[in-house]
């Protein structure tokens, strides 16, 4: 069997796994990419006087304002995700979570540090392709007209959540020495330049996504780390920030890659 009866084979079984579950791949989708704010959500209810006291101490704001603070974080982030999860006003849920984005950022210094800042773009770039679903839905009473000037935005979106989901990707590299974390490396920064480019994208999106889901369960198993200890949070933050980008490149999947691709631009050819 040749190099393209094989690509040939992975991607007939990638249209048959979008046929089975179109239905549900959109909601699972939607879940693992807000995962990351509801559990920072429910963070923010547990850790109330811990993350008040942190926000008191490097602004020295007072406690109101710190309250305050956490309390815009909690009600912010559990209130856009009940809103993306039931499809209600999924583009204001959208904006208010960029908001608490950019609220979060500047809060916790995260400007100055690059592989948090890359991580919060990325997650930018997630909201990006939910908007961009939340476009093509409104307009699905229209999908037969192609109306060029309507839907350039929405392709910007998709590439922008595209090239954003990569800079997360780069933050989830492991620069060692061992085989396997070389390997895993090369792979997956492969696949990742193909969702980017928009080259066979549904396909390289679902391997990725098998291929993160897998890693993260292994290296990110927060469960079996005791609560106490500073451990158990610090991979709890990365498992669900994974999940996030999971969910980012199950939405490539379920969407496809956009008008700005080049498996948009091979079908012109």
């Amino acid at each position: 069997m040749g190099q393209n009866d094989l690509m040939g084979t992975a991607e007939d079984f990638a249209d048959q796994f979008l046929r089975v579950t179109k239905q549900y791949l959109p909601h699972v989708a939607r879940l693992c990419l807000i995962s990351t704010f509801l559990e920072d959500g429910i963070r923010m209810w547990f850790q109330w006087s811990e993350q008040r006291d942190y926000i008191d101490s490097t602004w020295s704001c007072g406690y109101l304002l710190a309250s305050s603070f956490v309390f815009l974080n909690l009600l912010g982030q559990l209130t856009g995700c009940i809103l993306v999860l039931s499809r209600n006003f999924v583009q204001y849920a959208c904006f208010g979570l960029f908001g608490i984005i950019a609220l979060q950022t500047i809060a916790y210094s995260i400007l100055w540090d690059l592989k948090f800042l890359m991580r919060n773009l990325a997650l930018g770039g997630g909201l990006l392709l939910l908007l961009a679903e939340s476009r093509s839905e409104g307009k699905s009473m229209f999908a037969g007209v192609p109306t060029m000037r309507e839907s350039s935005p929405k392709q910007y979106m998709q590439l922008g959540g595209r090239v954003l989901l990569v800079l997360m990707f780069m933050t989830l590299l492991h620069f060692d020495a061992s085989f396997f974390s070389i390997f895993q490396n090369i792979v997956g920064t492969a696949l990742m330049i193909l969702v980017a480019v928009g080259f066979k994208t549904k396909l390289a999106a679902l391997t990725l996504v098998v291929w993160l889901f897998a890693i993260n369960v292994y290296f990110n198993a927060f469960w079996t780390i005791p609560v106490y200890k500073p451990m158990h949070d610090f991979l709890k933050y990365d498992f669900f920030q994974t999940m996030s980008v999971i969910g980012g490149l199950l939405l490539v999947v379920a969407l496809g890659p956009g008008g700005v691709s080049m498996d948009e631009k091979k079908k012109e050819w």
